[in-house]
């Protein structure tokens, strides 16, 4: 599952043997109307149709399979940049929570991203536009709006203890000094997944198996 508004191409660098995997990529889906996060995960828990399946979330991704999981027969959920509980979420995130400022976001600006790098100026900005208009598939307003709520305001307190962390020690996001017990990964930030492929490669099918 990817991250937030992200596109399965997040994981295109992901090679995992294919003798012993069979791997499925799952989209976002547009929310219902004043849908919670766990009926959305009810619903997208309907898309698994294997038994002992192992979920792996990316950010707000990782939230999402965890919400999965309570209505799967799992045999694994690892999460990858992402959060066991909203204790480990950064006190800005609890900030905003609570005084709601979130929803100030101009969301509606996600729908133009293509306007945006023609008139950006500098090569950070149009390199980093770029990847936004690669790997970020989802530009609808609402499930911005939506996606952004659900992680502001996840309830999760407890932490369920068979969740396999994965967090780099740059994560800007969620800062590794809240994180407790995951795998770290020494110079990984919130797009890992994209510059630390050979980690990933190398260390996720025994995490699986093991």
């Amino acid at each position: 599952m990817p991250g937030l508004a992200a596109s399965p191409l997040i994981f295109e660098w992901i090679q995992l043997p294919k003798n012993k995997f069979e791997c499925y990529y799952l989209d976002w889906q547009i929310p219902l109307k004043n849908e919670s996060i766990e009926a959305y995960a009810k619903r997208m828990a309907h898309k698994i149709n294997h038994k002992e399946a192992v979920l792996i979330g990316v950010s707000f991704g990782g939230v999402v399979v965890q919400e999965m999981a309570e209505f799967l027969d799992l045999r694994k959920v690892i999460i990858i940049s992402s959060v066991k509980s909203r204790l480990e979420m950064p006190i800005s995130m609890l900030f905003a929570k609570k005084s709601k400022i979130y929803k100030l976001l101009p969301t509606q600006w996600a729908e133009n991203l293509s306007f945006f790098s023609k008139y950006s100026f500098g090569n950070t900005i149009k390199h980093r536009l770029k990847l936004y208009e690669k790997y970020l598939s989802i530009r609808d307003k609402g499930y911005l709006d939506w996606a952004i709520e659900q992680m502001m305001q996840w309830k999760r307190i407890e932490i369920d203890q068979n969740v396999i962390h994965i967090h780099g020690d740059l994560d800007a996001v969620f800062p590794i000094k809240n994180i407790d017990k995951c795998i770290v990964i020494k110079g990984g930030t919130h797009i890992m997944i994209l510059n630390k492929y050979r980690w990933f490669n190398a260390n996720l099918p025994k995490i699986i198996l093991e």
